[in-house]
């Protein structure tokens, strides 16, 4: 079972990945994170990524495509997997095709995820995270229990570069150019899904499980 999860930056994709992956009990695949880890270690190619992903640019498809080469041929294909933020455009689907082809395998569901611009500008801006540990707080709808430190590790939380209001509105209008004529691609073989991404997080499992059994992917 290989699940896509598709959707401007801050509109939930996350959020929904992971219950997908609990519902199937299937690994989730994270580009964000694969980025994210390949900066931390201070490699080249995290390096050159970090300098497209302060700007709100999409990091170079060859990168990107061989960081996640790399991880899928550690991953246990025997049930499938959800894949969070890959692909961002054809490029990149057309080379997701191909390393599921050479494995045998295929999508079963393109899970699209939208959210009004301001909606999605509200919840980055006001994101939180620990740079020691990775736990993300949101000042809102999920504050840490001590001002701005973390309830993990006491680390003082810090502001993403990637979400000030500035980056975030540049990450939505790259999205649209670069990331929906995937959608055109997965919905003319049926794949395609829609889902808000502005349910109150208590309806959110509920209307996933809606659309996993009617996709036929769970009971």
């Amino acid at each position: 079972m290989i699940v896509l999860v598709l959707g401007p930056p801050g509109s939930g994709k996350g959020t929904r990945a992971k219950m997908i992956g609990q519902l199937c009990h299937i690994p989730v695949v994270v580009m964000g994170d694969i980025l994210r880890e390949a900066v931390s270690e201070g490699e080249e190619m995290g390096l050159r990524a970090k300098e497209f992903m302060d700007r709100g640019e999409l990091v170079p498809d060859e990168l990107v495509i061989s960081l996640l080469e790399n991880r899928l041929r550690r991953l246990d294909f025997s049930r499938g997997f959800v894949l969070d933020g890959f692909p961002r455009n054809l490029r990149q689907a057309e080379a997701l095709d191909q390393m599921l082809r050479d494995r045998g395998a295929e999508i079963d569901l393109v899970l699209s995820v939208v959210a009004r611009d301001d909606a999605i500008v509200e919840r980055l801006s006001l994101r939180r995270s620990c740079p020691r540990c990775g736990a993300v707080y949101h000042l809102r709808d999920k504050p840490p229990r001590r001002d701005e430190a973390c309830d993990e590790c006491g680390s003082r939380l810090i502001q993403r570069d990637d979400d000030r209001e500035e980056v975030i509105r540049h990450r939505i209008m790259v999205y649209n150019r670069e990331t929906k004529p995937i959608l055109e691609r997965y919905m003319e073989r049926g794949k395609v899904v829609e889902m808000s991404g502005e349910l109150p997080i208590d309806k959110i499992h509920e209307e996933l499980r809606y659309i996993l059994f009617k996709k036929g992917l769970i009971q």
